[in-house]
């Protein structure tokens, strides 16, 4: 099986111009967790920013989304695929980047479609090259803690935060 036959084609887009209100309402709109990011001259995708992304750069910052925009908000850097690439190939990316979806361009970088966790869990049982061990696989590798938090919260187990209470 291949990216472009479980792709979602009618891909929503936004720009580094876009402010957060407008990139938030599309997603409410059109059901969707993140959008692709493209140039100014909407050719290439240079980033993917996700609903949670919006709802950080708001919580963080003393401004409303209206006045924020997208490039303010730093978006993810776009791991990608082609139409043509293995659904494995795809599994492979999204577990090593640990992300949901991959935006799919062309040899040019232009955006031709969107690949999503969800998408692939639903088509799973249609077509027989895909397990759902390596669906689950995916999933696992996505949702592992990264390197950075666990170092951040090391010692912060359930034994130190009673010990911490204790204290104060």
């Amino acid at each position: 099986m291949q990216v472009q036959d479980i792709m979602v084609q009618d891909v929503k887009v936004c720009y580094p111009q876009t402010n957060l209100a407008t990139a938030a309402e599309i997603m409410w709109t059109n059901d969707c967790g993140a959008l692709p990011v493209l140039d100014g001259a909407g050719k290439k995708v240079v980033g993917m920013i996700t609903d949670r992304d919006i709802s950080m750069a708001v919580g963080t910052r003393n401004r409303i989304p209206s006045e924020i925009t997208v490039s303010e908000v730093k978006p993810q850097e776009a791991h990608t695929c082609v139409p043509e690439d293995d659904i494995h190939k795809a599994l492979k990316t999204m577990q090593t980047k640990k992300v949901r979806r991959l935006p799919v361009i062309d040899s040019k970088g232009s955006i031709r479609g969107i690949l999503c966790l969800n998408d692939i869990v639903l088509n799973a049982k249609k077509h027989n090259s895909l397990s759902y061990d390596e669906v689950v696989e995916t999933l696992k590798a996505i949702c592992e803690h990264r390197t950075a938090r666990r170092e951040a919260t090391a010692g912060a187990g359930p034994a130190n935060r009673q010990a911490r209470t204790e204290v104060s």
